[in-house]
């Protein structure tokens, strides 16, 4: 797609930008020199008071209040990268306030999502009068019953669409997605969701309009919590979110925090800018391998280490814990692509919807991604266990709500929820054909989509003048993700530097050396080994890619990564 070339040119005389990043910020609706400027230079004056949240000057209002009293406050999060993010930044602002404070993370297995009799239990244990929740409870209705028969107020702080049932019975419901809500960004995560609140406490005790510097500089620091988030619940960087991630990456990097530091140096991430992708695809899995393999108060107790020591050894057990969700997940995603070749037909099977006995409910979330991946459709994994209670992760394409797709099931599931990409049920293992059915005929009501995505292009290129220095601009893009994709950009007329290397552990990957001119640079083609013979040293080559700076032994320098090639 070329941009308008009078705006890229209007964006290169007045912001004085590089011509291939003022072709990306046009393709990308920033043709103006305020929107221009806007996404390159985010600030904080552009996020939402949170009082436009629906009840967050009551639930502000009653935090604050047990906070004055002595209350006892039991933070409840969820056992993903969002839950124990936002769980971290609620129990250290308590802390902070000096609080008496509390937390709770659901067990995967034994537990299940969000609220239930193990959070009343909890309750009555710790002798808290307040529970507040994060990234879950809108569709706790008879658990939030329950603790306000105890005599515990309940404040949800959630992002998860509501039930079109009724809502629980809660003290305060803050959820931008409520119906009754008019709060203008509906695409928070549930720790930003839970950082509002903690804004909202902060503004209650300052003086002024200004929060006062110590809450200030908690503040900034717990933007960090909230980026992980952001990120790795892949909600849309676009609007608020983007400022969040924005100053959330430069938060992290500069973080006090032991165990954040110590998850930095465990990946070799200490000491430099980070990227959405470093988070995504380095910081989240070993959060999430925490709450998948074991327990997700693993991750908690490592972010809320008191010193580095503490925080190395807890980061140490998340990168074992990873090591085993890796093999776990190659063993269940072998056998979910066996089974889904007998449903490989998209007009047949608009969703795929797989299970098997003994699939480990802590991956289905991962495998359902790569199912999406491999088919270009949403896809639901499930999980069987001994007793025959399944349990599932679905995840979507853009443009497409699973959670509408899996009300259509409702009546073959004992619960479900979540959000428009990504859900999560439990059902009686015997009902996975029905439930298959059901959701197949659901999502056939959606318009058809084509089986193979198309590949979105930016812009063409020259790779010459590619270097270090270029790179710096284009990563003012970032952080980049969802509604925010990282550049793709064509390159025509390239030459192979020296013949392909087929790389990996399972020797499914290609390393490339590239000429353009007097520019050589590495290039990566992940997965297109089988692709290998069509290249020829003396064929010129059109190559799609994504550029990026990698760091290796204390060395900087520019990489490619390929997202399809043709020879000429």
């Amino acid at each position: 797609m070329e941009p308008d070339q009078e705006l890229v040119q209007g964006l290169v005389r007045s912001e004085r930008l590089p011509e291939v990043l003022a072709r990306l910020l046009v393709n990308r609706g920033h043709g103006s020199p305020e929107a221009a400027a806007s996404q390159l230079a985010p600030t904080l004056h552009g996020l939402n008071d949170p009082a436009g949240l629906p009840e967050m000057e009551r639930a502000a209002e009653r935090l604050e209040k047990a906070v004055a009293e002595g209350e006892t406050v039991l933070v409840h999060g969820d056992y993903d990268v969002d839950g124990v993010s936002g769980t971290v930044l609620l129990v250290r602002f308590l802390r902070h306030l000096g609080a008496k404070v509390e937390w709770h993370i659901p067990h995967r297995t034994k537990d299940g999502y969000s609220f239930g009799d193990h959070s009343v239990v909890k309750a009555k244990e710790t002798g808290a009068t307040l529970v507040i929740s994060v990234d879950n409870g809108t569709s706790a209705v008879e658990p939030i019953a329950a603790l306000r028969d105890a005599g515990v107020d309940v404040i949800v702080t959630d992002h998860h669409e509501p039930p079109e049932g009724d809502l629980p019975p809660t003290f305060a419901l803050v959820n931008p997605k409520l119906p009754t809500s008019t709060y203008p960004f509906r695409e928070l995560c549930g720790s930003a969701v839970a950082f509002k609140l903690a804004w909202a406490v902060c503004q209650r005790m300052s003086d002024g309009d200004k929060v006062r510097p110590d809450l200030r500089q908690f503040l900034l620091e717990a933007l960090g919590y909230v980026a992980i988030a952001t990120i790795c619940d892949v909600v849309p960087l676009i609007g608020e979110n983007r400022i969040l991630a924005h100053f959330g990456l430069r938060a992290l990097h500069e973080s006090p925090s032991p165990g954040v530091q110590a998850l930095l140096e465990r990946t070799d991430l200490a000491g430099r800018a980070l990227t959405a992708e470093d988070i995504g695809f380095q910081i989240g899995p070993r959060i999430n391998a925490s709450g998948r393999m074991d327990s997700a108060a693993r991750a908690v107790e490592t972010l809320l280490a008191a010193d580095a020591v503490e925080g190395r050894r807890h980061a140490e057990h998340l990168e074992s814990l990873n090591d085993a969700r890796r093999q776990v997940e190659r063993g269940v995603l072998e056998e979910a692509l066996e089974q889904a070749e007998q449903f490989a037909d998209l007009e047949a099977y608009p969703i795929m919807v797989l299970g098997g006995a003994g699939w480990h409910p802590g991956v289905v979330g991962i495998v359902a991604s790569r199912i999406v991946d491999r088919y270009n459709r949403p896809a639901l994994i499930i999980g069987i266990d001994d007793e025959g209670i399944g349990r599932g992760s679905a995840r979507s394409v853009p443009g497409v709500s699973v959670l509408d797709i899996m009300r259509g099931g409702a009546d073959h599931m004992n619960r479900f929820g979540g959000h428009a990409m990504a859900a999560g049920c439990e059902i009686q293992g015997e009902r996975l054909d029905d439930l298959r059915a059901a959701l197949v005929a659901r999502a056939k009501d959606l318009p058809p989509r084509d089986a193979v995505q198309d590949l979105r292009i930016d812009t063409r290129v020259q790779l010459q003048g590619f270097n270090e220095s270029l790179m710096r601009q284009i990563q003012r893009l970032e952080p980049c993700g969802e509604g925010n994709p990282q550049p793709v950009l064509l390159a025509e007329d390239i030459r192979l530097e020296e013949m392909p290397r087929i790389i990996g552990q399972d020797r499914t990957h290609m390393l490339l050396q590239v000429r353009s001119g007097t520019t050589v640079l590495k290039a990566l083609a992940f997965g297109m080994a089988n692709r290998e013979h069509e290249l020829r040293m003396s064929r010129p080559v059109d190559l799609v890619f994504t550029p990026r700076l990698s760091h290796w032994r204390g060395r900087t320098q520019v990489e490619l990564i390929v997202a399809d090639f043709q020879c000429r």
